[in-house]
């Protein structure tokens, strides 16, 4: 039993030995001995470990003259953070009317077949009229013997054997006739069903001989000419979107194909039940291709930011989180913490206190500690980063569209 406690203390006492090396010596092992909770109590009891450094690799560092450590490193860029709000709207024509009969009666007459264009004012339907057509007549008698009747009454006016009163009444039924009249023709043009709007027809159902009343639907008039889309936006992205702002329309039946419009129009209020703001978009149509009802993927360019542009390769990472190592004026490292906001093909983009022109290291980033005294064996070009296709914004859609960076 003996035997074993004393091998026990022995492994004990070469593995604190070892982590005490391991830190004095190896200062690349600093992250994970601080993640283990061993590092701040080594430091506490006196020992000489120098302040941690980022990234793995042991050995000494490298060092130019005077004892600077030798990197590659590279400019910082500005550039502009792209970004797309993408959202799923629903089209609909520039115009549409749903056709229906003014009153009830019995269909007579279609006068044009389904998918017809026709233009405003064409006969679409009738009803038939005639019981208004005998109104008419009837009010057509009438208001020949109303007028009459005013003829004689002013020729025995003239003669002196007309009152005022059989003046006033003559006149009278005179008007009253004219208004029955205009009654009648009121009444028969009911019965005609005109188109509104130039425009096409959809699918007619109904056929003569069929009862109508106010509610029931003859056909649909569309003018699609051009599409207006309707989508839907969170509530944030109020004033970053605005009338004429140009878009991209993509049907989602048709993947390769890319439509350009515009904003037409924004509504005028956020809705208060899911907090979003309702955008009209509008498309060209004058091909015919498209029908409203087709669902659109709807991306439209946003405003950039301008943002410190890096190469992958600077982004380091420690507990804290991101940051990138910058020299100051006196050439030496110092920790910068940075926030990624999109990624290009060949840079990134941070939120950063970096400005145009401040050095970043690239390579050699294992061997710095903050303070350390750098000498840039090479200064690369500053990134010039495309966009890379991702970098949008999800508004509103299906389920399994998601918010992506940037994040506005």
């Amino acid at each position: 039993m003996t035997y074993w406690i004393r091998l026990g203390a022995i492994c004990f006492g070469l593995l604190i030995v070892s982590l005490i090396g391991w830190a004095v010596f190896l200062p690349a092992s600093h992250p994970m001995l601080e993640r283990a909770g061993l590092l701040a109590p080594m430091r506490a009891v006196g020992l000489p470990i120098p302040e941690a450094s980022n990234g793995a690799g042991g050995g000494g560092p490298p060092f130019g003259r005077g004892g600077e450590i030798q990197v590659v490193a590279q400019e910082v860029a500005n550039a502009d953070a792209d970004s797309r709000l993408v959202a799923i709207g629903t089209a609909r024509p520039l115009r549409g009317v749903t056709l229906t009969s003014e009153v009830a009666g019995t269909l007579e007459n279609v006068a044009v077949s389904s998918g017809d264009w026709v233009e405003a004012g064409s006969l679409i339907a009738e009803l038939t009229v005639e019981a208004q057509q005998l109104a008419l007549a009837r009010a057509e008698l009438a208001l020949r013997d109303a007028q009459a009747r005013v003829d004689r009454v002013a020729q025995l006016r003239d003669s002196g054997s007309a009152t005022q009163v059989q003046i006033d009444e003559a006149e009278l039924a005179l008007n009253r006739a004219t208004l029955d009249l205009r009654d009648a023709e009121f009444e028969l043009r009911r019965r005609q069903i005109t188109a509104p709007i130039s425009g096409w027809i959809g699918l007619i159902a109904l056929e003569p001989g069929n009862q109508v009343t106010t509610s029931t639907e003859l056909a649909r008039l569309d003018d699609r000419s051009k599409l207006l889309i309707d989508f839907d936006v969170p509530e944030r992205f109020v004033g970053l979107v605005g009338v004429g702002d140009a878009l991209q329309a993509n049907p989602l039946s048709r993947p390769g194909e890319m439509l350009q419009g515009q904003v037409r129009a924004t509504d005028a209020r956020v809705d208060q039940g899911n907090r979003s703001l309702r955008i009209q978009g509008e498309i060209e149509n004058e091909d015919d291709r498209l029908r409203p009802g087709m669902a659109f993927r709807v991306s439209v360019e946003l405003p950039g930011e301008p943002l410190p542009l890096v190469d992958p390769l600077a982004i380091q990472w420690d507990r804290d989180g991101a940051f990138v190592w910058a020299l100051d004026d006196e050439s030496k490292a110092q920790r910068v913490r940075v926030e990624i906001v999109q990624r290009r093909d060949d840079a990134v983009l941070v939120r950063a206190d970096l400005q145009a022109g401040r050095i970043v290291v690239i390579e050699g980033v294992q061997n710095l500690r903050p303070g350390a005294e750098v000498s840039p064996r090479e200064i690369v070009p500053a990134p010039q980063g495309e966009i890379v296709e991702d970098a949008t914004i999800q508004a509103s859609g299906s389920a399994e569209q998601s918010e992506t960076s940037p994040d506005i």
